[in-house]
């Protein structure tokens, strides 16, 4: 069956942005492809997002509901497809919809959709898209101008090109996961698939400079983009090192915490606040920072010690010296002290939460960078926006993301084609 909805806003319509005219199929289910696209949408691209309704995308399984507090990773095994915060945030802006690429039919009108589309996007596993018979020499019969932008874990040449790959692994791949840890410690990694979101604004950038060559050339081009090396270029300097130098990343004599090593700054790091695990962050650079931060925190008796007497000494002697600053920041509301100390011309600044970020922090608020959009399913949801502002366009949220399937009357009947009756013969039969 389809889905449809009679909710004001969300019928297709003419989009607003740089973008706007940009026709996009969208294979991408995982944030490495789908915050690229997101990208594009956000900017008045229309983006067609195509799904499996037998095989619902991973963002739609994780219940990442509004008002439920569970574990990331744990899935739903009987999951609203159209209740996850996971695919609302990726695919707001876009279009949705289902397709059953196994069938004859359903890989018939996919051809049709690239046919009138000038980009294509997917991050499958190794290997999907060749199945499908969607190459880019076929992609090129169907659309000559064509964009066919990939994004995988390894890219898709080499000895690797075929293994498989999630952010975690990335991250292990590209050396980021080996320069992070407690001395002596397994490698850490990062919490959370960081690469996947890192990664996708490097495909976000490659897909604007194919579109700028072909909007100069009137030539399309593959895009490959590989997550591993966009990773490796976050780590330039300290692979350097590690090599040059022989230096170890997690070993005792590296900076713990929030130490620094160049330049010889000191205090670096961050200190306890008042209040349950609220803490600041203060980075003093010179040593008229220095007695600015001393003057903030009232000229105690303990600052005039010969040990912290210029910037060289206080980095020698941070052991020494840690301790006094925790002891006056402790006492101190964060937010309060990180504004006495701008004011006085002193790095500082709040560690935030998520209820910083979203209630409290009045530089957010006057950005706007929150944004709130309504949705049939879960009702009005908070999304954060770009982080970049435009004095002549900006970003078009017309609309949160697609229930599975909501546009498949409209790019069917509308842009590709098809009949009513052809349509309902499509549902009944399976193929979208």
């Amino acid at each position: 069956m389809t889905y449809q909805t009679d909710v004001a806003g969300r019928r297709p319509h003419g989009r607003k942005g740089p973008l706007a005219g940009l026709r996009v199929a969208d294979f991408c289910w995982m944030g490495v492809g789908s915050l690229a696209t997101r990208f594009l949408a956000d900017f008045g691209a229309e983006v067609i997002k195509i799904e499996n309704r037998l095989r619902l995308d991973t963002p739609r399984r994780l219940p990442i509901y509004k008002g439920v507090v569970r574990a990331y990773g744990h899935e739903d095994p009987n999951p609203d497809p159209n209740k996850g915060g996971l695919h609302n945030n990726y695919s707001r802006n876009k279009l949705g919809i289902t397709v059953n690429m196994k069938t004859e039919k359903g890989r018939e009108i996919v051809d049709r959709l690239i046919a009138a589309s000038s980009v294509v996007t997917e991050n499958f596993a190794p290997g999907v898209m060749e199945r499908w018979g969607l190459t880019y020499d076929r992609l090129k019969e169907l659309c000559p101008e064509v964009i066919f932008a990939r994004m995988s874990g390894f890219g898709h040449t080499g000895p690797y090109h075929e293994y498989r790959s999630y952010g975690p692994v990335v991250q292990a791949a590209c050396g980021m996961s080996f320069v992070s840890g407690l001395p002596g410690r397994e490698p850490s990694g990062w919490g959370l698939s960081y690469m996947d979101n890192q990664a996708a604004y490097t495909n976000s950038a490659a897909l604007l400079l194919a579109i700028y060559q072909r909007n100069r050339t009137g030539k399309g081009t593959e895009i490959d983009v590989s997550a591993v090396e966009a990773g490796m270029h976050m780590l330039g300097p300290i692979l350097l090192d590690v090599s040059v130098n022989g230096r170890v990343t997690r070993g005792g004599h590296y900076p713990t915490g929030n130490r620094v090593e160049h330049p010889h700054a000191a205090p670096h790091g961050v200190y306890p606040a008042r209040g349950d695990d609220r803490w600041l962050a203060i980075a003093v650079m010179n040593d008229a920072e220095w007695r600015a931060l001393v003057e903030v925190m009232g000229n105690p008796s303990w600052a005039q010690d010969g040990k912290f007497a210029t910037q060289e000494a206080r980095f020698a002697n941070q052991d020494d010296l840690d301790p006094h600053i925790a002891a006056w920041s402790r006492e101190r509301d964060c937010h309060e002290a990180m504004d006495a100390l701008q004011a006085a011309g002193v790095r500082a600044g709040a560690v935030q939460n998520a209820q910083d970020l979203n209630e409290v922090d009045p530089q957010i608020a006057k950005r706007g960078l929150f944004f709130e959009l309504d949705h049939p399913v879960i009702g009005e949801a908070r999304f954060e926006g770009e982080p970049m502002h435009f004095s002549r366009t900006g970003m078009d949220n017309w609309r949160s993301a697609p229930l599975l399937g909501e546009d498949n009357d409209y790019v069917y009947r509308e842009i590709l084609g098809y009949s009513a009756e052809e349509i309902d013969a499509l549902a009944e039969e399976g193929v979208i």
